[in-house]
């Protein structure tokens, strides 16, 4: 399996030459470089966004590769994350490996499309009520056990995830969320323990999955999300999912909503959604990502 450090060293070639926001902005500012950094990218928003999404392609790719592919070789993983770092040897290897990516993902969707049942994975935890109402009320726990767990990794130190603390920390028995200026940062023991990165793309998915009304058989109703707030990739925080707010400090209604219903329902199918390689999202969904 692909190391942590295998991972940071992907993700630092791939993404060493995109714009990142200064620290210690206020969110509000954060916001503004962010738009100015879309607007004056190369071709505008949306070839900003379009080398955001391939560039997670390939992060995928070649974690997979790393796990079970060629690259298991280490001489031949050092020369791949070299030539990840300029966009020539990018499109190379973009080029070389895209169509064997699309076999393999359309290969494992038949397989696990053939099972008997669709397989459905129990929570991954049960929420605790005190902890979600502290949560709601604005309580933070601090730092804990698991913070310092994650703090201590060597990919998180390397990386600097936490140089700029958070104004909050509420930590649960399942990992914990860092309140920053525009949102919150899901952190779930059980995922970065097996690798953060891997599962990005896959929780995204089990948002998308919970409220797009995607589930299987429409056996669920998707849950309302309040207006205001948004999903994004965990890639910037190194977390599980972000989720972002409009204003600041949020809506009291909106932090119920993440309280009651993320918190609550949705973040435990979620993860257990994410964690199981056997869980097959459906094409549709992941598309939306």
């Amino acid at each position: 399996m692909a190391s942590d450090l295998d991972t940071v060293r992907v993700l630092r070639a791939l993404f060493n030459d995109m714009p990142r926001a200064p620290q210690g902005l206020s969110h509000d500012a954060t916001m503004d470089w962010i738009r100015r950094s879309m607007t004056d990218f190369p071709g505008g928003e949306l070839a900003y966004t379009i080398e955001h999404i391939t560039r997670n392609s390939l992060l995928d790719i070649v974690l997979r590769l790393r796990e079970d592919g060629y690259l298991k070789d280490d001489q031949a993983f050092d020369q791949a994350v070299k030539q990840l770092e300029t966009p020539e040897g990018r499109k190379t290897f973009a080029d070389w490996c895209i169509n064997a990516q699309k076999s393999v993902d359309a290969t494992a969707r038949l397989l696990n499309r053939a099972k008997r049942a669709w397989h459905e994975p129990a929570p991954l935890f049960i929420a605790d009520p005190a902890s979600v109402r502290r949560f709601i009320d604005g309580r933070p726990t601090g730092p804990g056990a698991l913070f310092a767990e994650y703090v201590m990794r060597d990919d998180v130190r390397e990386i600097g995830v936490f140089e700029t603390e958070p104004e909050a920390i509420h930590e649960f028995d399942w990992g914990f969320i860092a309140e920053e200026p525009g949102g919150w940062n899901i952190y779930v023991a059980e995922i970065w323990r097996r690798g953060s990165v891997g599962h990005f793309d896959r929780m995204l998915g089990a948002w998308r999955l919970e409220t797009t009304h995607a589930l299987p058989r429409g056996e669920r109703r998707a849950p309302h999300v309040p207006p205001g707030l948004t999903e994004d990739m965990g890639i910037t925080r190194f977390c599980a999912l972000s989720l972002q707010t409009q204003t600041w400090p949020a809506d009291p209604a909106v932090r119920r909503w993440v309280g009651e219903v993320f918190i609550t329902h949705m973040l435990p199918v979620m993860a257990a959604r994410a964690l199981d390689e056997n869980y097959d999202f459906p094409a549709q969904v992941m598309e939306l990502n």
